[in-house]
């Protein structure tokens, strides 16, 4: 499979993936604007701006751009994250001009009207309620929050009450003209297609409203910038009468461009990827203390996190923390047998292989890849960094991060979090 790049005057790039033998197309447009970029203000304005951007065009209802997609049996959608914005719509091949075409007004020609702006602000507040009532979706706020503080990666990509309800109609549409320019923008596709007639189709379907009628612009790729961390212990305690107490213990990682990134992939995969990981043996096959556990390793420009859930009763919680810190230990200074770096490896490259099945994923992967690094490390050589990660890298990484101080975050019947403090020293 090849992956092809052309990038128009305006510095929009557009990356396609050709794949034969299937029947279905994805399109994506990937933004590069986040939580990351807002400040106290505007907290919650890239999210806030994704739904809005379905409400309505120039041409179109917020009923013709659903009915537009699902009259034909596709998908469509959005997300958004710390870093990044992307819309997407999945169809068959056949297809694929309308999902371009409907897609791409999203992004050029959405009006953002006031009564949109008050209609939905109460969607994005109810929202915001759902994950309040979710303590194992909340905990990963609240780590971050703890983990960062009050700086752009430690706010909720959702933003918060106050922030959302004193957000104006102005600030928002300001914020879309602002950051939604060509050069901030890769379109990905993915499927039976053909790279020239998609440049052809997304070239006139972005020129609307002279969108790309802007001086010849290169792009650029977010700069890694300097993140302030905890130096010491910290615990985040949220104050729940809930039935579990959720947990999840973490530290600092490799950043995005830290060649280490594969060797933390694989590394996080044997701590906690499976039912085969060293936690989820130790806490929920062998004890019995909890039906979650799993781990994951994340990184952004400049920082990154390798951290640890659990949702366990309440009454065992210190003893949950203190078995992750003893398995953390133990492989900062022992590393991993040779069975577990085998099968962790087998594990993380049978998700990427089994991912790529899907037309989806493969948009996601070339269109992410595209905008974060400027380029798209061929799937056969990520394979290949894989599978190359040695025990003595592993021992490496281990040692140098899962030894750095632990930022605990637990949603739970608590008064104080002091019951922790003891296991994270």
């Amino acid at each position: 499979m090849t992956v092809r790049k052309t990038v128009l005057p305006s510095g929009l790039r557009i990356v396609t993936e050709e794949v034969a033998g299937v029947r279905s197309a994805a399109f994506g447009i990937w933004v590069n604007v986040g939580s990351r970029d807002e400040s106290p203000a505007t907290a919650g304005a890239s999210h806030f701006l994704e739904h809005l951007l379905f409400k309505g065009t120039k041409t179109r209802s917020a009923l013709d751009i659903s009915s537009a997609i699902e009259a034909v049996g596709g998908e469509m959608n959005a997300f958004t994250g710390k870093e990044y914005t992307c819309f997407y719509a999945r169809v068959i091949d056949t297809d694929l001009p309308l999902a371009i075409d409907v897609i791409s007004e999203l992004i050029t020609s959405s009006l953002v009207n006031k009564e949109d702006v008050d209609a939905e602000r109460k969607v994005v507040l109810e929202e915001i309620s759902m994950r309040d009532d979710d303590p194992s979706d909340l905990i990963h706020d609240l780590f971050a929050e703890t983990y960062y503080g009050d700086t752009q990666l430690g706010r909720p990509i959702l933003g918060s009450v106050k922030s959302i309800k004193g957000m104006s109609r102005a600030t928002v549409f300001n914020y879309y003209k602002k950051r939604y320019q060509p050069s901030d923008l890769v379109i990905a596709v993915a499927g039976n297609l053909k790279h020239k007639k998609v440049v052809e189709l997304v070239s006139r379907a972005m020129a609307r409203d002279g969108f790309l009628d802007v001086p010849q612009s290169g792009y650029e790729i977010r700069q890694s910038a300097h993140v302030k961390i905890p130096a010491k212990a910290r615990v985040g305690l949220l104050n729940r009468k809930t039935e579990q107490a959720h947990l999840f213990l973490g530290m600092e990682s490799v950043a995005r461009d830290d060649h280490r990134r594969f060797a933390m992939s694989v590394l996080s995969a044997a701590l906690g990827g499976g039912m085969s990981s060293r936690l989820f043996q130790e806490i929920r096959e062998k004890r019995g203390l909890a039906y979650s556990v799993y781990s994951y390793a994340q990184q952004f420009a400049g920082s990154g996190v390798i951290g640890f859930y659990a949702g366990c009763n309440p009454t065992k919680a210190r003893d949950v923390v203190s078995i992750i810190r003893d398995v953390l230990h133990d492989v900062a200074h022992n590393g991993l047998t040779h069975e577990e770096v085998l099968r962790a490896q087998g594990a993380v490259k049978g998700t990427l292989v089994l991912s790529q099945e899907d037309t989806g994923s493969r948009m996601s992967r070339i269109g992410k890849s595209e905008l974060v690094y400027g380029e798209n490390l061929g799937f056969d050589q990520i394979l290949k960094e894989i599978s190359n990660v040695t025990n003595e890298q592993i021992r490496a990484v281990a040692s140098e991060f899962l030894t750095k101080s632990p930022t605990l975050a637990v949603v739970g019947p608590y008064k104080s979090g002091s019951i922790f403090e003891k296991v994270l020293t």
